[in-house]
């Protein structure tokens, strides 16, 4: 029993599966605990601002 083992929920690790050893979710007591919050909506990214770029004029010139 160990990694190769498809039944165990370290054999369902290594292969990255889901199962009955291994639920993809956990399920809580409803009721007793509070409802989750949504997230906030984020507003749109703003794109970077660009810093002006001074053109040195070379010696000589």
């Amino acid at each position: 029993m160990g990694k190769g083992d498809r039944k165990t929920a370290k054999g369902k690790r290594y292969i990255s599966s889901y199962g009955k050893a291994r639920p993809k979710a956990v399920a809580k007591a409803s009721g007793s605990a509070a409802a989750p919050v949504a997230k906030a909506a984020r507003a749109p990214a703003k794109a970077p601002v660009r810093k002006a770029v001074k053109k040195v004029a070379a010696k000589g010139e």
